[in-house]
């Protein structure tokens, strides 16, 4: 039985980078794993591209054929996908049994109201046995401005309507916030969607077209809406963070049941044996404190534990805890963890 992720969210949600790091420290605990490319505008991937929809059909003979833009252009792309899908069928076929991560664009329409994605996946499902997860993706962005949050909040809930599959939301670049201004309330209060009536009083500072009653029902509105479906919380992700990414994958395989058959066991090292355990889960009070109260802190006790593993390693095993890959502004991927010894997780840094 074949397990995958489908891979959602707004552009600059670091969709491609997640890919490419999940795909990495999947490497690194012994997970076989392949990534296929959705996205018929993106002709250049950090990630080894074990199947890409660009040797189907790619955005730029769409435009110059049909004369679309370039988000009518991604829609028709699916359109052809859809209508091709052995195409896909016969690639993932010859993947085997590999997990597979799917890269998919940053327009939302493909997960809010059109139907081809969820067509080509659901096919996927019926025909080839997948166990698939919906990974969708979220700029933490989006937490420094009340506004931003709840159009996200809307956003999220319309694609777990429309995609019916096992959901995981995800805050990514969570190591920022702390860079940000300060948020009104602790991260556990946006992460597990808590009473979003705290919310009016920062929503009406944010604009005066706000403070209209008009605006305030609407906002009132849209909050109850949200609550009384009460399907979204968040995971938080910082990529280049080991424990961090640890967590979210065992949530995934929680959620697509990878945990419960997954042909791991025999040899494990020590980060498999970690995933299989209920201890690396990290509580969102913990999440708080290590991305906001005390991140300096954690990040110095972090280096110097990665520190000691070195020293204490020689090479020899694969206890040891990854370094991490120096921080880059400019990049949204911020880094992934880099092993030492002979842990099996290799990061190659490409270059943009």
């Amino acid at each position: 039985m074949p397990f995958a992720q489908l891979v959602l969210g707004s552009p600059g949600s670091g969709k491609s980078t997640y890919c490419d790091g999940m795909h990495q420290f999947m490497g690194g605990i012994g997970r076989d794993c392949s990534v296929v490319n959705l996205d018929p505008a993106n002709d250049r991937t950090n990630y080894p591209c074990a199947l890409d929809i660009r040797d189907l059909i790619t955005l730029e003979e769409i435009m110059n054929d049909d004369q679309l833009g370039p988000n009518g252009g991604v829609l028709y792309a699916f359109e052809e996908l859809e209508n091709n899908i052995e195409w896909l069928e016969n690639g993932l076929k010859e993947l085997g049994d590999s997990y597979i991560l799917f890269d998919c664009p940053g327009q939302v329409e493909l997960y809010t109201h059109h139907n081809s994605l969820r067509n080509i996946f659901s096919k996927l499902q019926k025909k080839m046995g997948y166990r698939f997860v919906a990974v969708h993706l979220s700029d933490s962005f989006c937490l420094t401005q009340p506004s931003l949050y709840i159009s996200n909040l809307l956003l999220t809930l319309r694609a777990m309507l429309q995609m019916d599959l096992p959901h995981i939301n995800v805050l990514t670049k969570i190591d920022k916030v702390s860079s940000y201004d300060p948020l009104p309330f602790n991260l556990d209060y946006y992460t597990e969607v808590e009473d979003l009536s705290y919310l009016m009083t920062y929503l009406e500072e944010e604009s005066p077209a706000m403070r209209s009653d008009k605006f305030r029902r609407l906002n009132e509105a849209v909050a109850n809406l949200v609550e009384n479906f009460a399907l979204v919380r968040f995971e938080v992700l910082a990529v280049e963070n080991t424990k961090s990414m640890m967590h979210l994958l065992r949530v995934i395989d929680r959620a697509g049941g990878y945990v419960f058959g997954s042909a791991e066991g025999a040899n494990d090292t020590v980060w498999q044996v970690a995933m299989r355990n209920e201890g690396s889960m990290m509580e969102v009070p913990d999440i708080q404190e290590r991305w906001i109260d005390s991140k300096e802190e954690y990040d110095a006790a972090e280096e110097k534990e990665r520190e000691e593993q070195r020293k204490k390693a020689g090479g020899d095993t694969g206890a040891t805890t990854p370094d991490l890959i120096p921080d880059d502004d400019d990049d949204e991927f911020d880094g992934m963890p880099r092993p030492t010894g002979d842990s099996g997780i290799k990061v190659v840094r490409k270059n943009q």
